[in-house]
Parts: structure tokens; sequence; C-alpha cells
């Protein structure tokens, strides 16, 4: 009787600490819980974002006028990526981004941070971890896009595009659980090349 009490009180122990909501928990629990990994690319990542992209048209109102597309290394189908889709949503200033987040936010979208003219969302985290999709939705006024310059640049040299995932490999376990130095130890490459992105390709995304 003493071993199936333990085993009880064992599994009560699990369930709860299961229970205990992502608001709940510390950033070191968090990245925990959802570490830095990457994989080669995958095929199926460009459906992943036209069926989100699909669902984000749904939740929009059909009256605003809007510009969805697939940023990061998932959008660049030569180099490792983390298995979560990154999205760009480019709105007109005269909307209000606090209604677009009401709309996002009744539908499954997390918000986890805001500045006056920019709001970033996650999709697909789960108190057990990840889900089998995980999206970031990037929420910005209409020409506040780099990331489609940074994108294309590295579609189109491969060379940049083999240095990047080279970086990011090599960061990896060392971030392994801290995110936000993972991403600081990427900023001055993606800077970079971003800022030679602009001067070729000018005025592409304006």
């Amino acid at each position: 009787m003493g071993y199936i009490k333990k085993y009880d009180e064992m599994e009560k122990r699990v369930c709860s600490e299961k229970r205990k909501g992502l608001s709940e928990m510390s950033m070191k629990e968090l990245w925990e819980l959802f570490p830095i990994s990457l994989t080669e690319h995958q095929v199926y990542w460009k459906k992943w974002f036209c069926d989100e992209k699909d669902n984000i048209e749904k939740i929009l109102k059909s009256d605003i006028t809007y510009k969805i597309s697939h940023i990061g290394s998932t959008a660049v189908d030569t180099i490792w990526a983390k298995p979560i889709i990154d999205i760009l949503v480019e709105i007109p200033e005269v909307y209000d981004m606090e209604e677009i987040k009401k709309q996002l936010v009744c539908n499954d979208y997390i918000c986890m941070s805001q500045t006056t003219n920019r709001m970033s969302f996650n999709k697909g985290y789960t108190e057990n971890g990840f889900a089998e999709r995980v999206f970031h939705l990037h929420l910005r006024y209409a020409g506040d896009n780099d990331e489609l310059y940074f994108r294309d640049y590295l579609k189109e040299y491969y060379d940049v595009a083999r240095q990047y995932e080279e970086l990011k490999l090599k960061l990896w376990k060392k971030y392994e659980h801290n995110r936000d130095g993972y991403t600081n130890a990427k900023t001055e490459f993606i800077k970079k090349y971003t800022e030679e992105a602009k001067r070729k390709y000018e005025k592409r995304y304006e």
C-alpha cells in the first residue's frame, strides 16, 4: 500500500506540474521547456505557412488591407532552421494594432511583446512543450519589413546563406536554453547583410 500511495503522490505532482500555465513559469523554466533546436529544411514548412496564412486571412477583417509574408530561415530552402514558421503581417498605419491584436489573441495567438509600432505573437507553445506546428507572427505597419530583404538575399546568395547556417549551428548548443543570447549573437550578421540587401534591392518592398 505504501508503494501505491507514493506512486499516486508522484502522479499527482507530475500532473500538477503539467497544469502550470505558461504565464506562471519563470524565464528559465520557459527556456528549458522550449529549447533552441535546429533541423535541416523541411519541404512541408511552405505548406504550414500557406495553411496558417489562410487561417490569418479568416481571422482578420475582410476590409483590412494587409500583406502576409513567410520570413525567417524556414523560408530559405537551403539552410537548417528552427522548426518555427515566422510570419510577417504588414498593415497600413491607419489601422489600429490593438484591434488586430484582439482578433489574434481570440484565435490561439499569445502576444509576447509590443511597442507602439510592433507586436509579436506566438502560437503552438503549450504547457507540455511545442505543438506540432509552431508560429511566430510579427505584426508591423507597412514598410517595416527588413526581414524580407534579408530573406531574399539569403535565397540569392548561397554562400552567405551557408555562412548564416554555420553561425547558427555554432550557436545552437551554446545558447540552447537562452533564446535571447542566441538571437543577440546573430544580430551583427543579420544587420550587415540586411543593409547590403537593401542597397541591392533598393525599394523592392516599400
